[in-house]
């Protein structure tokens, strides 16, 4: 490819570059660019939101470049500030470790583990020591830290903003001058974080990198950036069929956004499909990306079974429940069946409608007394089998 399609091909769904003609004249020097991105283990699971990112790494290895994955196992003790209105809490070692061990085996579901190196900035930022963090902090300002948008929004509004959190962005752009980044890329939430280090390469004498900003995706509900907590997500190593009924769910015009982000697919041609088999074909995709082929044509075929023919799951997962436990509230056992995150979504959840018991609608939280075997259901895609011992 020439420099124009190079460029087409990387800035695709790209929000932002900084910059471009930068990054032209590096692709133009036809070596291997050293393309960067840290992530903080903070969670177990990635999910679709988190390979929007991921995706544009493997744009930029299927052309020959150096991916270098680091994983935030020292800065995650801090917590990154973006887009945070207060301090987030501390993580402690070990699930920092476990995170990131689960991190490492779902990410190479979409790089090429043979051609990624995979940093911990632990490595480097523990041997910085006192001396190297004091010199580094020289290298920004209190002035620039307050015209943060989520720093000076929450010091306008009397909320606490720690030291720590002011080091943070100098920790990662650290991280950038330790492997000689020539690219980096991130959300929206992390152009500040991005830019210090693009800022702070150039007083350490390198060259500065080029910054690559990714937009958030939107998840299921269409509304809110994909988020565990807000129960919108669609994890990567969910079962497939609860992958291919989730994006099934979005609306039609997410869905295309989703196309831009997380394929390589010709949008001109996707949307000359009707909608449904485009988002058919996307939640395909999805599912053959992550688990097989195999696994997506059963969860096509079990989509199509349980919705269009009415008919219940061919499996069904068992939650066997304790006999002293058989008279128990709603919210409780699908909080206790994994059927909802929490007690006050699973209460959201009744009030809307949206659970069943053995086909019955539920109106109201209250305590059932359950025997043998039920059939629980919440929304339109997840059943669980009740089953009391004893």
């Amino acid at each position: 490819m020439d420099i124009s399609e190079q460029l087409a091909k990387i800035k695709r769904g790209a929000v932002e570059v900084i910059s471009e003609e930068e990054l032209a004249a590096k692709l133009k020097l036809k070596k291997q660019l050293i393309i960067k991105l840290g992530v903080d283990p903070t969670s177990k699971d990635i999910h679709l939101g988190h390979t929007v990112v991921i995706n544009k790494l493997r744009t930029f290895q299927d052309m020959g470049h150096k991916i270098v994955f680091i994983i935030g196992d020292f800065t995650a003790k801090i917590g990154d500030p973006s887009g945070r209105s207060e301090t987030r809490p501390v993580l402690g070692e070990k699930e920092i470790l476990d995170n990131a061990k689960t991190y490492q085996t779902q990410v190479f579901k979409i790089l090429d583990k043979s051609k990624t190196e995979v940093r911990f900035n632990s490595d480097w930022l523990y041997s910085l020591g006192i001396d190297g963090l004091l010199d580094l902090t020289k290298h920004a300002t209190v002035a620039q830290m307050l015209a943060r948008a989520d720093f000076s929004q929450r010091y306008k509004a009397g909320g606490n903003i720690s030291i720590l959190e002011f080091i943070y962005p100098l920790l990662t752009a650290y991280d950038s001058i330790s492997v000689h980044a020539d690219v980096e890329l991130g959300g929206t939430d992390q152009k500040f974080n991005l830019l210090m280090a693009r800022d702070i390469q150039k007083d350490f004498g390198q060259q500065p990198q080029v910054v690559m900003t990714m937009p958030l995706l939107e998840g299921t509900d269409g509304v809110r950036k994909m988020s565990k907590s807000y129960g919108n997500y669609i994890g990567i190593s969910e079962p497939p069929s609860e992958i291919f009924g989730k994006v099934m769910s979005v609306s039609d015009g997410l869905m295309y956004k989703y196309y831009e982000l997380l394929t390589q697919d010709d949008l001109g041609e996707i949307k000359k499909l009707h909608p449904k088999e485009a988002k058919v074909r996307l939640a395909h995709s999805m599912v053959a990306k992550f688990h097989s082929e195999d696994a997506a044509k059963n969860a096509e075929e079990e989509f199509n079974r349980v919705f269009a023919s009415k008919e219940l799951p061919t499996e069904i997962e068992v939650y066997q429940l304790k006999s002293n436990d058989k008279n128990i509230k709603i919210s409780e056992l699908m909080t206790a069946a994994g059927l909802a995150l929490s007690k006050k979504e699973a209460e959201r959840l009744i009030s809307q409608g949206g659970v069943k018991i053995n086909g019955e609608k539920i109106a109201a939280d209250k305590i059932v007394e359950l025997s043998g075997e039920t059939l629980l259901q919440v929304g339109k895609r997840k059943f669980k089998k009740i089953k009391v011992e004893g």
